[in-house]
């Protein structure tokens, strides 16, 4: 390029140039802009923990399934990629729960841990299938995108030689330079290329440029017209930043504010005198869209170390209940259902942070696990104690049925009556024998004394002395004190039970009478034990209820409590009706007077029942 063609171009008063902006043509101006960019913190210092963009946490897993089946459909891996994200890991945290929850099922119905299998439900298959074709798609997108990167660097390796042979070409200003624009405005439009070839092949087109700028040595006109449109366009990329601030997903503000960063170090210098008033006004915006971003996750993990410690306190609650010696069915009934409500509070409290979630949740899991292993054993050892009680009943029952047709009363009935002694020493037997070998038992005692009765039905003295020994039974009866646990009032009131049919009749001019004195006596005692039972079973409701008062929905819940007490009371009205029914038509008999006592008993418990619903409605109108 000689001096007359440089002279022309010079006098021109609008030179053409094509869009876009002249690139840096002062070494030092790259070297500030690259040492301004490094003062940024652009690192992602929650990576782990970054933030979906999508909030499907209030969809069930057949809703995550349908919608990932929808969405795997579009094979745009970088439109639906954040999307797939956010179901996958909604999906996992459901089917895990749920996973935990059938392993605990399978112990608590006396399963082994070590025998637990989980099979793949149909949910679980329709979501990896899905996921297969994510999978696919995103492999065909991952090769596609890097054939495009190499593509784009092909290209720009090609700019980089028409630039090089620009530089020593020989053609007029005015085209060398038109040609450089077109050289830039082309760069521009090329998308990205390999990670490990951006910084050399940067390096050498801005190199270049400078050569380029040295050579054709641009007026000043056509440079300060070339910083005006930096500035412009920096301007810019600041608006767009400040806007950030207003973007409610961080995730996607922290990314696009990675890319005007690398749009920021694509643009030349600007004017000297906006140089850091414009560099001020971008970082400042960068700094606050990191605090904000800071912020964010310091109050997450925040909520996290709550959510962490109210887990401790669960564990250390759970390992207290571990280590508490439990020798009874009502004691391990208890416990389980303490260990129950513990697992449900744990589920409804927060995530932990990702660090922690799994030491946690093993202690817990742990301490829960060593809980029904100690339960499934004690019932195992309580199940073989059962059966030799069992069979030690059994061969009660087989004695006492070969003693039944024996006339040598006074030695059977000593013998009987040892044998009844010895049967309330022996402890319960599985619950599906109980009420068979009982039955069983009695009828057989019964069979012989009904015998024996008979026999002495016509002998006054006998009489005299059954009188004697039911008037002395209703004075145990009399001072008897009920005791705290309810399975040894009932074994007491059934001994008392047996005593009395074991003795034979009584004058006739007293039978009535002592027959009532008896059966009040009896009554009266499972009145106050039944009293016992509802008002402790009232006091809880009423705890229970009263806890309901902070409850922003109290109201309903108390209005549906009430109607379903009302139905259930209704309910009850209706059995004790069909059964007071029935008992006009038993005839006259000893089986039948049997029978109707067993349907007055059931009236009883029914009529017990009402009372005790009727009270919790009492309770709720308190409220």
């Amino acid at each position: 390029m000689n001096a007359t063609e440089l002279k022309t171009i010079e006098k021109l008063n609008k030179p053409t140039i094509l869009p876009g902006s002249v690139k840096i043509n002062v070494k030092i101006d790259v070297n500030e802009e690259i040492s301004q960019e490094n003062e940024l913190d652009l690192t992602d210092e929650n990576e782990e923990e970054e933030e979906l963009e999508f909030d499907f946490s209030n969809l069930n897993k057949l809703q995550l399934v349908e919608l990932l089946e929808e969405t795997v459909q579009d094979s745009d891996i970088a439109k639906i990629k954040d999307k797939v994200v956010a179901i996958k890991s909604n999906f996992l945290r459901l089917n895990k729960i749920d996973r935990d929850q059938e392993m605990e099922q399978f112990i608590l119905d006396g399963g082994d841990k070590e025998s637990y299998e989980h099979k793949d439900d149909p949910l679980e298959v329709r979501f990896k299938v899905a996921f297969d074709i994510y999978k696919v798609n995103k492999e065909k997108y991952k090769e596609e995108l890097e054939r495009q990167k190499n593509d784009n660097l092909q290209k720009k390796l090609g700019i980089i030689e028409e630039l090089k042979a620009l530089i020593y070409s020989e053609e007029t200003l005015k085209k060398t330079y038109d040609d450089f624009r077109a050289l830039q405005d082309r760069w521009k439009e090329i998308g990205q290329v390999p990670a490990n070839e951006v910084s050399n092949i940067w390096n050498t087109y801005h190199f270049l440029i400078e050569k380029f700028y040295d050579k054709v040595k641009i007026n000043r006109e056509l440079r300060d017209l070339d910083l005006k449109k930096n500035l412009e366009a920096k301007i810019e990329l600041c608006e767009k930043a400040e806007l950030l601030l207003l973007e409610k997903s961080l995730t996607k503000a922290f990314k696009l504010l990675q890319k005007y960063h690398d749009e920021w170090k694509e643009i030349g210098p600007v004017p000297q005198d906006k140089k850091d008033e414009i560099w001020e006004r971008f970082k400042n915006t960068t700094d606050k869209v990191n605090q904000i971003r800071r912020e964010h996750y310091a109050k997450i993990e925040e909520e996290q170390k709550a959510n962490f410690d109210a887990k401790e306190a669960i564990c250390v609650k759970m390992e207290e209940i571990v280590n508490e010696p439990v020798n009874s069915i009502n004691a391990y009934q208890k416990k389980s259902n303490d260990v129950n409500d513990l697992f449900k509070m744990w589920k409804e409290i927060g995530p932990v942070a990702k660090k922690q979630s799994d030491e946690i949740w093993n202690r817990f899991k742990g301490s829960m696990n060593t809980f029904f292993e100690a339960k499934k054993e004690f019932f195992s050892k309580l199940k073989v104690q059962q059966m030799e009680n069992y069979n030690k009943k059994l061969q009660i029952c087989v004695e006492v049925e070969n003693l039944v047709d024996s006339t040598e009363w006074k030695k059977t009935t000593d013998r009987i009556k040892k044998l009844q002694e010895e049967w309330k020493t022996i402890g319960p037997v599985p619950k599906r024998h109980s009420d068979k070998i009982w039955k069983r038992f009695r009828s057989a005692c019964d069979a012989f004394f009904g015998n024996k009765s008979s026999h002495f039905s016509g002998i006054k003295g006998e009489e005299d002395a059954n009188l004697k020994a039911k008037q002395e039974l209703i004075e145990r009866i009399k001072a008897y004190e009920l005791k705290k646990e309810r399975n040894e009032n009932m074994e007491a009131i059934r001994g008392f039970q047996r005593e009395w049919m074991a003795i034979g009749h009584v004058p006739m001019k007293v039978k009535d009478a002592i027959q009532n004195e008896y059966r009040s006596l009896i009554d009266g005692m499972f009145d106050k034990m039944r009293a016992n039972d509802n008002e402790l079973t009232t006091n809880e409701y009423r705890n229970m209820i009263s806890g309901l008062k902070e409850d922003p929905d109290s109201r309903d819940k108390v209005r549906r409590e009430r109607m379903n007490l009302q139905g259930k009371i209704q309910k009850l009205r209706d059995e004790i009706a069909t059964l007071e029914n029935n008992i006009g038509f038993f005839a006259n008999s000893k089986q039948s007077d049997l029978l109707k006592a067993e349907y007055e008993k059931k009236i009883a418990k029914l009529k017990n029942d009402v009372k005790v619903f009727e009270a919790k409605i009492k309770i709720l109108n308190e409220q």
